[in-house]
């Protein structure tokens, strides 16, 4: 054979279709299994469903107010750079977004609801419920004391309707030690409970009609770490803009308990605004404390000139001017008043001019509204004060080595110089301004220059005295503006959709436990089936040979107890080996060619029962009226002599192999008593060299003798496995029967038929299946025969060719 017919050959054996429907039918087999897992698997997961407390979503949103200077960009080169694509920054929306969400406010609410504390309820087969503002005691400690805890403590507190508790506390003092419980009772409450851990305060409950005790109840407190719970709602709370182009943010939580979760929500919003307006307040608080300071200063002064001018009158002894120097003084009156508004501004110039100059205040907002003229000025100061709010308010969520922190450093250095820089041009102005003034009050000061000393002394301290009283009543008029902007900052978030939880829980997903139940009670038995299936080696079934093989299988012998007597045909009976054997025997017949009579019985190893088999099948043949001889060529160890009970020291065929020219064959064919048309032909006296002698041609003589005068020559032979007698042998035989045992035959030595099939070294190959075990699930669902003289559901050709699907029950 050439080597494409070779390969083509090797190829069409090895690729073998897989049969879906008949691993499908052989899963089918174990089905009372798989719905008894699946329903187990069912009613687990039902258990597990009733022990889990459902998870509800809590929704809300919320309006992030933005003003005018927050929306424009407040560092014109960077907005350049933003407008160019060169800078992408995270607008003050998405900050707030960010402080929504952040771990120190979520931490503030849970200190402020009191959410380190929990209350649990059991309950007949079902999760324990949650008594949030329901609890009949409550439970209070410190935040800062629930902070230092190593690990949760319980209080198992058992409340009865006389008002007495009982409460049993368990705690770890450290990390290293173990737990440790306290017991106390109370006769009635509040109560004070005094651990190792901390301080806790029991007390009645009256707010909820839910806390009543009408009955003996078990309520559980459990005290977490304030820290460890705010991360575990900041990881369940999520905050997200609806848009890109809107500044309203949804606010997402994941709770077991919807009222807490709404609440929880609530407060964040409220605790949000607080804090936005106490950053607003910065620069008021700061402008407040800079007016009330100069006010001190202004009204020491004020006092003092009044002072001197009531003093200089009293000892002056001045009752009334003269005209001229009224008139004077009138012309000169509105210089005067120029020169007091000149230096009142010079004064709070200097003023904001050594507060910005301070070091301490160099981080500081810059007070505003303090009556500066100069409104271009004031506008710097403001914008200033706008550049140093929005750094502190970036630090919260981020360093100081963010590039939008380093850029708006930068802003502010460069505006706080150019404030600096006015500050300086505006003295410089008010001094020239000053100037002026005082040359074109010199020209009225001539005009009066004869005036008493006295009066121009007057003058002097009264005019002292209009600055300081301008320059009080300005202050005092400047702090109610102040007071009024820190009464009238409007919050910062506003609540566009009130919280509120979802009809269904999202949490746990029914239909997907189920639906993981249902895969686990498929899985857990089909992957228990398929594991035992790839742990078994030995062969158990037909399936297991079709598996292996593509050769022929002509039949399936069932288990059945030899011991008593081989031989399970009899003659004239309709059982079940009887119909067995008949069906072999009909496979075969179909297998044989015309004038094709020698039929050869071989396995893997000895102890598969091919002489079991060979005989029962000679009988079979002998009781349809064939003439049949059956020839033990398994000379090394005969196992025929033991079937049909004859004597190891008959004469047998190797003394015809040996001496064919002295020994008559024929006459040392047996007459069975089984049947007048079965004759035996034993092996004979074991020889010292069998190999030799069944190559030899004498065999093929004896054979083609016997062909002669029988109808059937059926050949048990040595096991394949193990000698080389058989392949030797092979040469005169028309049919080769390869036995397998089911339980006892290795898989991977009966992969040896494959060899055999594709060297063509046995002649006509099929295969028989023998001690199949009926009481086995799997083979007692083969297609048997019933009773005597009736037949069940059995056929033949169905996939094969030779008895497809078809098994022998009891």
């Amino acid at each position: 054979m050439s080597n494409e017919k070779y390969d083509d050959l090797f190829t069409a054996e090895d690729e073998k279709p897989i049969d879906y429907k008949a691993i499908l039918f052989e899963y089918l087999m174990y089905w009372p299994w798989i719905l008894g897992c699946i329903i187990v698997m069912g009613i687990a997961m039902y258990a597990y469903l009733r022990y889990k407390a459902p998870i509800y979503n809590i929704n809300a949103t919320v309006l992030i107010k933005q003003d005018d200077q927050t929306k424009s960009s407040s560092i014109p080169p960077m907005q350049a750079m933003q407008d160019l694509g060169m800078l992408s920054m995270a607008s003050n929306f998405d900050n707030e977004v960010e402080i929504l969400r952040s771990r120190t406010l979520v931490k503030k609410v849970v200190n402020k609801l009191n959410l380190y504390i929990n209350y649990k309820e059991k309950q007949t087969f079902r999760y324990p419920a949650d008594l949030y503002k329901n609890s009949p005691v409550q439970v209070w400690t410190t935040p800062e004391e629930a902070d230092c805890l190593f690990r949760p403590v319980t209080l198992e507190m058992t409340c009865t309707p006389n008002g007495q508790v009982d409460v049993k506390a368990n705690f770890y003092p450290d990390p290293n030690s173990g737990e440790i419980t306290i017991h106390k009772h109370f006769d009635k409450l509040p109560g004070v409970l005094t651990t190792p851990v901390g301080v806790f305060t029991l007390s009645s409950n009256r707010d909820s009609t839910l806390a009543q005790i009408n009955e003996v109840r078990t309520i559980t407190a459990i005290i977490t770490p304030p820290t460890a719970v705010a991360n575990n709602y900041a990881n369940n709370l999520t905050s997200e803009p609806t848009s890109k182009t809107t500044t309203i943010a949804s606010l997402s939580l994941e709770e077991s308990n919807t009222s807490r979760g709404i609440d929880f929500i609530n407060m964040l919003v409220t605790l949000y605004n607080e804090d936005a307006n106490n950053d607003k307040n910065e620069v008021a608080a700061k402008t407040a404390q800079f007016i009330d300071e100069r006010i001190s200063i202004i009204n020491q002064e004020l006092g003092t000139t009044e002072s001197q001018l009531a003093n200089f009158k009293q000892q002056a002894g001045l009752t009334d001017l003269s005209s001229d120097a009224q008139l004077a003084l009138k012309e000169n009156s509105v210089y005067q008043q120029k020169q007091a508004e000149n230096a009142t501004q010079l004064r709070l110039v200097a003023f904001l001019k050594n507060y910005i100059n301070d070091t301490k205040n160099e981080m500081e907002v810059i007070p505003t509204n303090v009556g500066l003229a100069d409104q271009g000025l004031s506008e710097l100061i403001i914008k200033y004060n706008d550049l140093l709010i929005e750094r502190k308010r970036l630090l919260r969520t981020s360093s100081e080595s963010n590039p939008a922190v380093v850029q708006l450093d930068a802003g502010i250095r460069a505006t706080r110089i150019n404030v600096q820089t006015t500050v300086e041009n505006v003295e410089k102005a008010l001094l020239i301004t000053q100037s002026d003034l005082d040359r074109e009050g010199k020209k009225y000061a001539t005009r009066i220059s004869n005036a008493p000393t006295q009066e121009k002394e007057l003058m002097s301290i009264t005019r002292q005295q209009e600055i300081k009283a301008s320059l009080y009543l300005l202050l005092l008029q400047k702090r109610e503006e102040n007071a009024i902007t820190l009464a009238s900052t409007a919050t910062n978030g506003r609540i566009i959709e009130e919280a509120m939880a979802g009809n269904y829980p999202i949490a746990p997903n029914k239909k997907m436990y189920y639906l993981i139940a249902l895969i686990l009670g498929l899985g857990i038995p089909v992957g228990i089936i398929y594991l035992r299936d790839l742990l078994r080696f030995k062969i158990e079934s037909r399936a297991d040979v079709e598996k292996i093989t593509d050769v022929p299988v002509v039949g399936d012998i069932p288990l059945t107890n030899t011991e008593e007597h081989p031989i399970v045909v009899q003659e004239n009976r309709n059982g079940l080996m009887e119909e067995v054997f008949r069906s072999v025997r009909t496979n075969l017949q179909y297998m044989l060619g015309e004038d094709q009579k020698v039929i050869l019985f071989t396995s893997t190893t000895s102890g598969e029962g091919k002489s079991f088999s060979a005989g029962n099948l000679a009988c079979s043949f002998a009781f349809m009226g064939k003439k049949v001889v059956i020839v033990g060529l398994d000379i090394r160890k005969p196992g025929l002599n033991k079937v049909f009970e004859i004597s190891h020291k008959e004469r047998g065929i190797t003394q015809y192999l040996a001496d064919p020219k002295h020994t008559d064959l024929l006459s040392l064919c047996q007459p069975s008593a089984i049947s007048p048309n079965l004759f035996i032909l034993p092996g004979g006296t074991v020889p010292p060299n069998p190999t030799e002698l069944v190559a030899r041609k004498t065999l093929d003589e004896a054979i083609e003798q016997l062909k002669q005068s029988f109808d059937y020559v059926l050949l048990d032979t040595a096991p394949i496995g193990m000698v080389t007698d058989t392949q030797l042998i092979a040469r005169v035989a028309d049919l080769s029967v390869y036995v397998c045992r089911a339980d006892y035959t290795h898989k991977s030595d009966y992969e040896l038929i494959n060899d055999l099939k594709r060297e063509n070294k046995l002649p006509n190959l099929c295969t028989l299946i023998n001690g199949i075990d009926m009481d086995q699930r799997k083979n007692g669902y083969y297609y048997g025969y019933g009773k005597y003289g009736k037949y069940g559901k059995y056929g033949y050709g169905k996939k094969y060719g030779y008895g497809y699907g078809y098994g022998y029950g009891k």
